[in-house]
């Protein structure tokens, strides 16, 4: 994960949002302790989770798709967020990585709220039903998928529904393309903006998140 920002600032982002609780502090810890920095940079900052938590709760969702979980820090954020009874469907390859997440589930009470699917994301996207209902959806998997995740996911989301896609920066490499996945994601940035069906923002949230609401 690049960050953006100088790293004091970042730091001093850390230190002002709500703490995260044991169970977020464990899993990160556990994370960095058994994977390489390289794979381990995949989990999210505690103030994205954070930001996941609060969007998932102004929107009221019940229905979330998380595209990408690796060690679950981030599909515990949003199932935390999640109105009564509402459910999480998380998407990934890795049963390794998330045999993790499944542990964390459990330790926070989550269980009754995620349901995981190990397969290709897109399969597990395109065998949902078509009818726009789910609430939230947060992808942060393989960038080159990102312009299929979104297009099954725009159609399926309510009016009035978020979206969040992260790494949409590329460590800043957006501006000027060095591989495929730069130019894949900077590609979608320039098709979101122009797409008549949402309304879009693009925070500088540590690599860069872009928050994405179906218009109505």
């Amino acid at each position: 994960m690049a960050d953006i920002i100088d790293p004091a600032v970042g730091d001093y982002l850390l230190t002002h949002c709500t703490p995260a609780d044991d169970v977020l502090r464990d899993l990160a810890a556990e994370t960095w302790a058994k994977f390489p920095p390289g794979a381990a940079g995949m989990q999210i900052s505690h103030d994205e989770g954070a930001l996941l938590t609060m969007l998932v709760r102004l929107t009221g969702a019940e229905r979330a798709v998380e595209v990408g979980t690796f060690t679950g820090y981030s599909s515990i954020c949003i199932a935390r967020g999640l109105r009564p009874g509402g459910r999480l469907l998380a998407c990934d390859v890795s049963e390794e990585w998330t045999s993790i997440a499944r542990d964390y589930w459990q330790r926070a009470a989550l269980t009754d709220r995620i349901e995981l699917r190990i397969a290709p994301a897109l399969d597990t996207l395109r065998s949902l039903p078509s009818d726009p209902v789910i609430d939230f959806a947060f992808v942060d998997a393989d960038k080159t998928g990102y312009p299929d995740y979104y297009d099954e996911l725009v159609p399926r989301l309510r009016p009035g529904g978020l979206m969040v896609f992260d790494n949409v920066l590329r460590g800043g490499r957006v501006l000027a393309p060095q591989d495929e996945p730069d130019r894949v994601v900077a590609g979608l940035n320039d098709r979101i903006v122009t797409d008549e069906r949402v309304d879009s923002v693009m925070l500088p949230v540590r690599d860069g998140v872009t928050l994405i609401r179906k218009r109505s």
